[in-house]
């Protein structure tokens, strides 16, 4: 609201309805679900790990020579590709078929295990919290769906 004096008279009334008027609109968050916030966790954390790990394969394939014959910048390009799957995989986690996206990103990162034997135990370390977190976090919007009850009035389960 601005700090100016409202006129008195008959056009005060349509000065204070024009300054409501132009007051910003409240908009309510959808509510995320159980299982949608802790995927965006995991998918976060994975992020940071794969940058790390397309450094690590990187700088050890610049000394022991390429993997498979793959140019020395392939693992920051492949790491690259990752990391821009998983940020455009948390958002998309309001629409049902991006956790299935979410699964297809979890198989890339075993398959990085073929470049450094090592990702495989970090794939499986992050397909395990996935799939936990996916559980779990289901479980808990079902019995969170079936305590707040019906959602149309005259629709009860028998």
């Amino acid at each position: 609201m601005t700090d100016a004096p409202m006129p008195d008279g008959p056009d005060a009334g349509d000065a204070r309805e024009a300054e409501a008027d132009a007051a910003p609109v409240s908009r309510h968050r959808r509510p995320r679900s159980t299982r949608e916030s802790l995927g965006s966790i995991v998918l976060t954390f994975e992020i940071i790990v794969v940058f790390l790990a397309a450094l690590v394969i990187w700088g050890l394939s610049r000394e022991d020579g390429t993997v498979f014959g793959l140019p020395t910048w392939a693992p920051l390009a492949a790491g690259g590709v990752v990391i821009l799957a998983l940020i455009v995989t948390i958002p998309l986690l309001r629409f049902e078929w991006a956790f299935v996206l979410g699964w297809a990103v979890q198989v890339l990162l075993l398959a990085s295990g073929l470049l450094n034997p090592a990702m495989f135990v970090v794939a499986a370390l992050f397909g395990g919290m996935w799939a936990y977190c996916m559980i779990v976090g289901g479980r808990i919007d079902r019995d969170r769906a079936a305590a707040a009850g019906p959602t149309e009035p005259g629709k009860e389960s028998a």
